[in-house]
């Protein structure tokens, strides 16, 4: 059912939004102006959904939980809220009749550069899951103004560009100058004595900045739930120092701005020198500070007794990053409010849940105690007491055991470790996978789960199947509602009713003929963006994701490097025609990874120009890989790459996104993949490689030498070879050296080691698709047992075994 808001309305809306805001008609008016125009006219539709929500979450004094990431990567607003809205058709046809093209519209609007990889799209879809599920929730974290990066590729490198995707106008967030709160760094700590014997502990000489919210729609699905996103930019106290410009100085005189703006410009800036630490350190507490002090100042409009926060407020830490959260609600509890440490450590105990996401030990957070003790002097002494009491619990519990107490210290050998912290100061501890959660209660934080064995819980990722089946594959989804009826849109499970219409030919014909458009419309885009003409027919194998060692990009590299060699051999030989597609960001410090772009580049330029190899097989980059771009790639996938070293990756969320619209997964047991392996069976799924428990023991001994598996296989030895002989790069032939020496001297990922299975497996791809007909069976099976990943799943479980918060009807 759509909304009942007419045509006319929408139209009128548009129009009227045109002429008073830009003294335009529709014919005159510019794309990013007729925009803004149709987020103006959806406003008038959800804005009072929105005013709704609110007023009654505060009239009926709910739970709220609080989302906190570092990271959102929400994708677009417009097309989302549209189909949120159940309002597509009637947008679509309004638009229409004004000689609109609906999809210049969608088309106008920049991905938010708000996020990078996967922490940051499963805050997204966690929200849209709450909205639509009716769950009380605000999301928080940073309006940063450049993203990541702007991803260009000149000359087969990556070249970061600012992602300028607030340049045109921020048309959906709201301002809230009246919830400003002031973020401290620096400067000294006083103590004063109090009559009641404790402490009074006081922050001078300290520089400050203003962190301002802005409020952004988190729109539910057909109902009337309109939670928040909120994100804070950072301002100076002071704008403009007017003396220092009157006497010449000016640079002084806008100083201070330019310092508050470093914060909220960038996501993760470099770190490799210390000034990087110092703004990562500075961005983490500044969004955690200003959400904590908001909370607070928000409960204390209806509370007095804080032992009551733990019923109004539940704070969920996606990952390490905001850690700090655990010290800062301890000191606005402790210094703010005079609230006795044994109640305060209580209170945030059973208010802060810890999301564990990544076993890398880069990702598990340590920042130097010089520099956080120097930028947050009061949160260094509320971790340094937390860290006292938690060792003297240790020492009551192990005895005089000074290995155990230095292995879990939050504060050791100079360093102050970010996941203990979250750990000791949360009520509930999850991994996000089964895998994952069994490897950190067994091998990454066992002392911990021995410590603590309630704590820890399992919570396995989810996506929305309204961004990535509804809104990406509308004829999928077309065809899934004309066939099972529309309840899978907020019940994903209801796609199991397709199972038995896979082994209904004519279901089969019309899922793969779908797949078939859209690799068609794939091609169009390919050769408009990057000029390169790929086969619809082919087999498109797509490795989207970020760029890092353990997943393995360089794996799908050497198998497409090994088949080059194959044809080059034998240019007559009969293989099925495959295209190979990725998309990557690497971060901007992180070398090998750049390089691997710069090889995936150069494989490609090689292998697509080669007359010998008659277009057999085709590599594919996409620059500036994001959400829009992913709604392009998922719904044309036939090979969904998920080919992580086993033990390494937590969870996984593209998997489940290619796997929903009926991509097949070529991958090892890793992460989410064991689950969906549980789900889809031995037959609809291709597994390969090394187990997780395999390769800790292999980590453990020291056993692998990947020299030997070098000198054993020649395909292997031929591939390494051409790395440094100057076959991809002739002009600058040590260009793949690093890459070179870091697989023969370690090879910390097993990359060789799973070559010759990883290429079995891939001739076992090419076999099955040459049977179509099953190929579309296996393609449906996929789709139907996606029901498990969905995020309102994922949400519901948190919703009641973590955060104890009901979903709360909203009519209007």
């Amino acid at each position: 059912m759509e909304q009942s808001f007419s045509k006319e309305t929408i139209k009128n809306a548009v129009v009227e939004c045109l002429r008073n805001l830009f003294r335009k008609t529709v014919e005159t008016a510019t794309d990013v102006e007729l925009y803004e125009a149709c987020i103006y006219a959806l406003r008038t539709v959800f804005t009072e959904k929105w005013i709704k929500t609110h007023d009654e979450y505060k009239e009926k004094d709910v739970k709220m939980v609080y989302y906190l990431s570092m990271e959102f990567l929400m994708g677009r607003f417009f097309g989302n809220g549209v189909i949120n809205l159940q309002m597509y058709d009637t947008i679509r046809e309004a638009l229409g009749e004004l000689g609109i093209d609906y999809n210049l519209i969608e088309n106008t609007e920049p991905d938010p550069g708000l996020g990078n990889g996967g922490l940051g799209r499963l805050a997204a879809c966690f929200l849209d899951s709450l909205s639509t599920m009716e769950y009380p929730a605000y999301g928080c974290g940073i309006r940063y103004r450049y993203g990541i990066f702007e991803q260009k590729i000149e000359n087969g490198f990556q070249v970061e560009k600012p992602d300028g995707w607030l340049e045109s106008g921020d048309f959906w967030s709201i301002k809230r100058t009246e919830y400003e709160v002031e973020v401290k760094f620096g400067g000294d700590v006083r103590i004063e004595a109090k009559e009641d014997g404790e402490y009074k502990f006081i922050q001078e000489n300290y520089s400050s900045v203003i962190a301002v919210p802005y409020d952004y729609p988190v729109i539910g699905y057909g109902n009337n739930t309109v939670n928040t996103l909120r994100l804070w930019e950072a301002r100076p106290k002071n704008m403009f120092d007017l003396q220092s410009f009157n006497e010449g100085n000016y640079a002084k005189a806008v100083e201070e701005a330019n310092i508050a703006r470093t914060i909220t410009e960038v996501l993760y800036p470099a770190d490799e020198h210390i000034q990087g630490k110092e703004l990562r350190l500075r961005q983490q507490y500044f969004f955690i500070s200003a959400t904590v002090q908001r909370v607070i100042a928000r409960f204390k409009t209806n509370h007095t007794d804080f032992k009551e926060l733990p019923d109004k407020v539940a704070f969920q830490l996606n990952d390490t990053h905001p850690s700090i959260a655990v010290a800062e609600l301890m000191r606005v509890l402790v210094d703010e409010n005079d609230v006795p440490w044994d109640n305060a450590w209580d209170i945030t105990t059973n208010v802060c849940a810890y999301t564990n996401h990544t076993i890398m030990s880069e990702a598990l957070e340590k920042w130097p105690v010089e520099l956080f003790s120097r930028l947050l002097p009061r949160i260094y002494m509320i971790v340094e007491e937390i860290n006292r009491r938690f060792c003297i619990s240790l020492v009551q519990k192990y005895g005089n055991n000074p290995g155990i107490v230095h292995d879990m210290s939050i504060i050791s050998d100079g360093q102050i470790k970010m996941a203990y912290l979250a750990i000791v100061g949360s009520h509930s501890v999850n991994g996000v996978a089964k895998l994952h959660t069994e490897i950190l209660k067994n091998q990454e934080l066992k002392n911990f789960y021995d410590f603590y064995p309630d704590k820890f819980n399992n919570k396995t990722n989810g996506i929305t199947q309204r961004r990535w089946l509804l809104h990406a594959n509308k004829k999928l989804s077309e065809l899934i509602t004309e066939n099972i009826g529309d309840g899978w849109i907020t019940n994903l499970d209801e796609l199991n009713k397709l199972i038995p219409l896979a082994d209904n030919k004519e279901f089969r014909d019309k899922f793969i003929e779908i797949k078939k458009h859209n690799k068609k419309e794939l091609a169009d885009y390919i050769l408009k963006t990057n000029g390169i003409d790929i086969n619809p027919d082919s087999i498109y194998d797509i490795q989207v994701k970020r760029l890092h060692e353990y997943k393995r990009q360089l794996l799908n590299v050497f198998h497409i490097i090994n088949l080059y060699f194959m044809l080059k051999d034998n240019p007559d030989m009969d293989i099925v025609p495959r295209t190979f597609i990725f998309g990557a960001k690497a971060a901007a410090g992180y070398k090998i990874a750049k390089d691997i772009i710069k090889l995936i580049n150069s494989v490609a330029d090689v292998v697509n120009n080669d007359p010998d190899i008659k277009g057999k097989i085709k590599v594919v980059f996409m620059a500036n890989y994001c959400v829009t771009l992913a709604e392009k790639l998922i719904p044309a996938a036939d090979i969904s790459e998920q080919i992580s070293t086993a033990g390494k990756e937590a969870s996984g969320t593209g998997n489940m996104k290619f796997m929903l619209n009926g991509a097949l997964t070529v991958g090892t047991m890793d992460g989410a993949n064991v689950e969906i392996y549980e789900e889809v069976g031995k037959d609809n799924i291709f597994i390969f490689g090394l187990s997780a428990q395999e390769t800790a023991r292999m980590y453990a001994d020291h056993s692998y030498n990947p020299w030997t598996v070098y000198e054993y296989d020649n395909r292997i030895k031929r591939i390494m070879n051409s790395l440094v002989d100057g076959t991809f790069a002739p002009e600058y032939p040590d260009i793949f050296r690093d890459i070179y020496n870091s697989i023969i001297g370690r090879d910390e990922y097993f990359v060789l080691e799973d070559f010759a299975s990883y290429v079995d497996i891939q001739e076992k791809v090419s076999q099955a698709y040459k049977d179509k007909d099953n190929w579309a069976k296996m393609a449906v099976i996929n789709t139907a047992k996606s029901g498990k990943f969905s995020s309102d799943r994922t949400i519901r479980e948190y919703a009641s075994e973590i955060w104890n918060i009901k979903p709360l009807h909203i009519e209007i």
